[in-house]
């Protein structure tokens, strides 16, 4: 009875944080944006192994050897990603780091003589940058705008949206990344290197790019979807550690936030990769400590070593600590219901008016973020330099706390400068840094907060590589200071530290804005460098999230429902448990072929509709329908487009006895990755072509998943969403039971642990001759009552 009421009241709260109605079926949704996504941007990818004729031939030729190598292919590429990752880290690290070095330091030395001429020089600089990067992602790579985690996340939830892997959104991510964030922008690069490590990785998969002729066909080993998937789940754990340095929260982030799937053999596969990342970055860095990387400093790669701070605390100060959960709560959810309507708006009137106006908006903003720090530390007056170990003062855009900006006397420093006039990776370390609690005061902290909250608003989304991992820690960390200075003045402890509550702060934020928990509490301990804040960590994080789903969903779920990405959440909805799946498949009408069929009927239903999996039925030997087997677009467009398949007979092609002769190997049949493949506009058939027939039985898939028609929605979701599934055949209540499979059917001695995980699923080494195949297709269910595809459920 108390959950009932607890969970009505956080659907009230919800729905009171969220005014936008909800919407049927066809029309829009909270935000305006069509429930059903665009075929033409958006399709599902087929995770499942598609055991046809074809594909069985194939398995049986390949021998141990084969085996062998492509175990070790795939740790190969482990290594491959982990290195390539790396040193995209390391390349962008490095020009931001000496682009805003040469920034500040022209910017200071011109400011010594002019103060208007600073400002100028200073808004120029950090315009060129961001224009670059807006100019490189509107007219080179599109899909490279924003933080790219949505996307990713749909592509391992099974959607695959056009371009988000392809090599130039890889070199629009790096390169528009070094423009924005070096431009001064409220944005960082932690959440583009998530993306820049897929992409690395589905290049890696698949040989490289063929269009721009960087490819090798050693590589070109793993091309299904599957495979797929498991490389870009690498690259997404390898974007982590390289943009944190934190090798085991990135394994964790890629299990918790990212992958709908997992396996143990991947969890290996992913920690190599990780650990990879990890060794290159620490690598470039001790290079770098000699001064080959010009104005690069401690700051490049994010590691904020408090291990000098607060040595323990007492149960009184749990309950403030408390208070910055719910204050990350809260914060966070406001922030994702800003972007969100934000969003909507930009991308439903603004956007739509082309790239020039894109352009002229996150120029526009570039101008008012460098006015506003580099004017705004004006409207505070100098502090004298404190009697503290800690060097003061120090010149802007330099490592180190205590900035002297604009003051007249040596020995003074300006508060609200030490985090403006910075790179945000030095900013959160001076908020951060232990010793210094009288470093900043109440007003600079809360005009930061409310100016630096803003601006990160208005940026989000905008046609830039764009994270929010470090605007959120910047967030963060300011109100937990003033939380800080709050107990520090209240309980009047010589053992407080404000840099602890600053680190606090920034954890509560990113766990009510991305409502993340385990992977966000291993990555702030391994930043922090100090074990000893686990437990803090681990209770703000868990107080923010549960305030913050009372309001609405995380940051990225929110992006994904924007950009039309349909996930199939964890969770399947609660009105499924009253509907079955008869039910769940609407009134979408299914289109079934016949196993062998005409040309140009096959055409003609091509053309009709736009389904992508057909079954396909055929008579037995007493007349009655049967379903053989599921079809998919796909396959049958590279059959209409090869037409080495194509007979004159409309008998089986096997009905003079012997096998079905195979004409293609299994790669031909994979959709090129975040391409829209091949098109029925793009095959062209003579009329004689037309008259012919195609055989469908060795190209079928012979044994797609079923289920009865009275099965509950909700199990199907649940088997649809943790099998990776496309299509899911539903029957009716089947009349006879041929066996009963136990766990103890299913553990089966075998001799040979070579094969280990290449493939998911056993082949006979006999060779299958027409009976087998007979067996194996002429499946004894009646005719389908429908098909359940992803936008059913």
């Amino acid at each position: 009875m108390l959950s009932n009421h607890f969970q009505n009241g956080m659907e009230t709260a919800r729905l009171a944080w969220s005014q936008l109605p909800n919407s049927e079926e066809g029309e829009f949704d909270e935000v305006g944006f069509s429930k059903k996504s665009d075929s033409s941007a958006v399709e599902s990818l087929d995770y499942e192994v598609i055991e046809n004729y074809a594909y069985r031939e194939e398995q049986e030729k390949r021998g141990k050897l084969f085996v062998g190598y492509q175990v070790s292919l795939k740790w190969f590429l482990a290594l491959l990603i982990g290195i390539g990752t790396g040193i995209a880290a390391i390349f962008i690290n490095i020009s931001v780091e000496n682009f805003a070095g040469w920034k500040f330091a022209l910017t200071f030395a011109i400011i010594q003589k002019s103060y208007f001429a600073g400002l100028v020089i200073y808004v120029s600089f950090n315009l060129a940058l961001v224009f670059s990067s807006v100019y490189i992602v509107t007219r080179f790579a599109p899909a490279a705008a924003g933080s790219g985690i949505p996307e990713i996340k749909g592509y391992l939830n099974g959607i695959d949206v056009h371009g988000i892997l392809l090599f130039r959104t890889l070199v629009g991510k790096i390169f528009g990344s070094i423009g924005s964030v070096g431009g001064g922008l409220a944005l960082g690069k932690e959440g583009p290197l998530v993306h820049i490590g897929a992409c690395i990785a589905s290049l890696l998969g698949q040989g490289g790019s063929t269009k721009y002729h960087i490819s090798s066909r050693w590589l070109q080993g793993f091309n299904s979807d599957r495979d797929r998937r498991d490389l870009v789940t690498c690259g997404c754990a390898a974007g982590v550690a390289a943009a944190f340095r934190a090798p085991v929260g990135g394994v964790l982030f890629a299990l918790e936030e990212v992958t709908s799937w997992w396996r143990s053999q991947l969890m290996w596969r992913v920690f190599f990769t990780s650990a990879v990342v990890a060794v290159v970055v620490r690598t470039a860095m001790a290079w770098c400590k000699s001064g080959k990387c010009g104005h690069f400093g401690a700051g490049g790669f994010i590691i904020w070593d408090i291990s000098d701070g607060q040595e323990d605390y007492s149960f009184a100060e749990l309950l403030p600590m408390a208070v910055i959960g719910v204050i990350g709560g809260l914060l966070g959810a406001l922030f994702n219901q800003l972007t969100r309507y934000i969003t909507y708006w930009r991308r439903n009137y603004l956007h739509k008016k082309g790239a020039r106006v894109k352009m002229i908006e996150i120029c526009l903003i570039s101008v008012i973020t460098s006015a506003v720090s580099f004017g705004l530390p004006l409207l505070r007056k100098c502090s004298p330099c404190p009697e503290s170990e800690v060097e003061c003062p120090n010149p802007p855009g330099m490592y180190g706390n205590y900035v002297n900006f604009y003051c007249l006397n040596d020995k003074e420093y300006n508060d609200l400068a030490t985090i403006f006039f910075n790179t945000q990776d030095d900013a959160i370390r001076n908020l951060f840094s232990a010793k210094t609690i009288h470093e900043y005061s109440a007003q600079s902290l809360l005009t930061f907060l409310v100016m630096f909250y803003t601006l990160a608003v208005v940026t989000f989304g905008t046609a830039v590589p764009a994270g929010q991992f470090v605007p959120g820690i910047m967030i963060g960390s300011t109100y937990g200071r003033l939380v800080g200075m709050f107990v520090v003045s209240f309980y009047k402890k010589p053992n407080i530290e404000e840099g602890t509550y600053a680190l606090l702060g920034a954890a509560s934020f990113l766990g009510g804005s991305m409502r993340v928990t385990v992977s966000l509490c291993v990555i702030m301990v391994e930043i922090s460098n100090n074990l000893k804040f686990l437990p803090l960590i681990m209770l703000v994080l868990l107080i923010s999230k549960a305030v913050g789903d009372a309001f609405n969903d995380g940051l990225y779920e929110e992006q994904a429902r924007l950009r039309g990405i349909p996930l199939l959440e964890s969770r399947p909805k609660y009105q499924m448990r009253r509907m079955t799946a008869q039910e769940g498949c609407r009134t979408r009408k299914v289109v079934s072929l016949p196993r062998v069929i005409k040309v140009s009927d096959l055409v003609s239903i091509l053309r009709c509709n736009t389904h992508n999996g057909f079954p396909v039925i055929d008579h037995s030997r007493s007349g009655e329908t049967l379903v053989i087997g599921l079809m998919l677009r796909s396959h049958l467009l590279v059959l209409l487009q090869s037409k080495v398949d194509f007979q004159h007979s409309s008998l089986p092609s096997d009905s003079r006895g012997g096998s079905f002769p195979i004409r293609h190997n299994n790669s031909e049949f994979i959709k090129p990755v975040s391409s829209k493949g091949l098109s029925l506009e793009d095959i062209h058939l003579s009329q004689d072509d037309l008259d012919m027939y195609i055989d469908l039985a060795p190209f079928l898939n012979p044994s797609p998943y079923i289920v009865p028609e009275d099965m509950s929605l909700t199990k199907v979701y649940n088997l649809f969403r943790q099998l990776g599934l496309r299509h899911i055949l539903v029957v009716p209540r089947p009349s006879r039971v041929l066996g009963l499979i136990t766990r103890k059917d299913l553990l089966i001695e075998d001799d040979d642990d070579s094969e280990t995980e290449l493939q998911s699923t056993s082949v006979s080494s006999q060779h299958h001759n027409r009976s087998d195949l007979t067996r194996s297709v002429d499946v004894e269910q009646p005719l389908l009552n429908g098909l359940l595809v992803q936008d059913n459920l």
